[in-house]
Parts: structure tokens; C-alpha cells; sequence
């Protein structure tokens, strides 16, 4: 028996095998859960194939997590595969290249507004969508959201820096609010990891030396697993009585000095 026995999850943000959901979505049905996932527009066939490289094969919804009607229809789309949600995964985020690399005084508020919208309110978006398929008396679930460190200003990161301190907060609200349902609300800050979303920041490579130099316990750019096991675990029921965190799964850089 696996720790999410009989647990429906939805996992958001599969694009490829290398990526932190795949292999939450992969950890998931070794540990008992039938996964559904989510892509939307061009992305859709990326992720029904790699969909297929999971140990069984997963349903793909579509959503856009930005438009209101994909986020109405969500709960009939995942009512046709399964009765409801244990868990929601949300692996989401996105910034215009103006508002990275550098640009930070000079990016314009539109694309500042796209990147708070797909990366930090999305979030509530994600999480209200889901909520008739998640509650009920005497349920509980669990929303896990994949985090990158906020607390300080990183190199080249810029207003997705920003989108990820709007990311935490609105995780901590969301906890106040849906606790009262049996609804968990926490985020995983994972280290850097060489996947697609890390190819679209500019001077990656400055993570990169951050990490090989001040983990105390070593962090592999290369393996995404140990943060995707730390979501699967909070996904779980052996978390019962944790909301509001953030779980650093970055080889212990965020506790260490210059």
C-alpha cells in the first residue's frame, strides 16, 4: 500500500519528462493515485505524449489557468475521468522575457501583470476551480504549489521574484481561508533544476554556482525527484496537521550564509 492509496491528484505543468510534475505525476501512481493532468493550446500534445511515458497512462484536461471559462469547465472535464480530488498540484508559471534578465526598473506593468497572473494568482484560480471536486464533510485535501525561494532578490530573476513572493502569500491566505474545509494549502521551494522554465531565465548559469558552492548536502541540477518526492509527501495524509509551509527541498541552501 502506497502513502496515496486510492487518491485522485491532479498534477498541472507536465511538459516533459524532466520536469518536477512528471515526476510527482510518476511518484503518485507508484505510491496508489489515479492522476489526471492539464495542459492547454500547443502544450496539449506535448503533454499527452509524455503523458504515456508514465507507468499507466494519464488523462490530459485542458486549462488555461488565465481564462475564466477553461476554469469553469474544469470540474466537468475532471468528473469525467474521476469522482473528485484528494490532491491538486499546481506547477505553473511564466514571465515575459522584459521582465527578466536584468530588467527590472525598466519592464512595464502589462508584462508584470502577466507574470502575477499565470504565476501567483493563478494559484486561487487553480485552487477555487478545483474546490467542489476537493470538499465535503468529513474530507480533507491537499494543494501544493512548486515554489522558488522569495525571501531574497536572486540574480536575473527579477519579476518572477516578485510573482513567487505573491506566490507564497497568496499559498498562506488561501491556508487560512480553506483550512475551515479540511483543505492543506503548502509549497515545496525546490532548487534550481535544468528544465524548460529554467532555459527561459536568463544567467541560469548564476544559480548554477550558487548551488554548487553553498549546499551543504549537494543539489543535482540534473534530478528532479527529491522535490518531487517532498510534494508527494505533503499530497499525502502523513501531513495532516501542516498548512501555510513552505518546504525547502534545495539541498539546505536557503539556511546557509555567503
Amino acid at each position: 500500500m502506497g502513502i496515496l492509496d486510492g487518491k485522485r491528484i491532479l498534477v498541472t505543468g507536465v511538459l516533459t519528462d524532466h520536469s518536477i510534475a512528471f515526476h510527482v505525476a510518476r511518484l503518485a501512481q507508484a505510491e496508489g493515485a489515479t492522476v489526471v493532468l492539464s495542459s492547454f493550446g500547443r502544450a496539449m500534445s506535448l503533454t499527452t505524449r509524455i503523458a504515456g511515458r508514465l507507468p499507466s497512462p494519464a488523462p490530459v484536461v485542458e486549462l488555461d489557468v488565465t481564462d475564466p471559462e477553461h476554469l469553469a469547465a474544469l470540474e466537468g472535464r475532471i468528473r469525467e475521468h474521476v469522482d473528485g480530488l484528494d490532491g491538486v498540484l499546481h506547477s505553473i508559471g511564466f514571465a515575459p522575457e522584459t521582465a527578466l534578465g536584468g530588467n527590472f526598473l525598466h519592464t512595464e506593468w502589462p508584462d508584470v501583470a502577466t507574470a502575477l497572473h499565470v504565476s501567483a494568482f493563478s494559484l486561487k484560480s487553480l485552487t477555487m476551480a478545483c474546490l467542489p471536486l476537493m470538499t465535503g464533510e468529513g474530507r480533507t485535501s491537499s494543494v501544493v504549489g512548486l515554489d522558488f525561494d522569495a525571501t531574497v532578490a536572486w540574480p536575473k530573476y527579477d519579476w518572477m521574484g516578485v510573482a513567487k513572493a505573491a506566490f507564497e502569500s497568496t499559498a498562506r491566505y488561501l491556508a487560512r481561508d480553506l483550512g475551515p474545509q479540511g483543505v492543506r494549502v503548502n509549497l515545496v521551494a525546490a532548487g534550481p533544476l535544468k528544465t524548460i522554465a529554467a532555459k527561459s531565465i536568463p544567467g541560469f548559469d548564476e544559480f548554477e554556482t550558487v548551488w554548487a558552492t553553498r549546499a551543504p548536502i549537494g543539489w543535482d541540477l540534473a534530478d528532479p525527484e527529491p522535490a518531487a518526492r517532498g510534494c508527494v509527501a505533503l499530497l499525502s495524509d502523513w501531513f495532516p496537521r501542516t498548512t501555510g509551509e513552505i518546504v525547502h527541498v534545495d539541498g539546505g541552501v536557503h539556511a546557509i550564509g555567503a
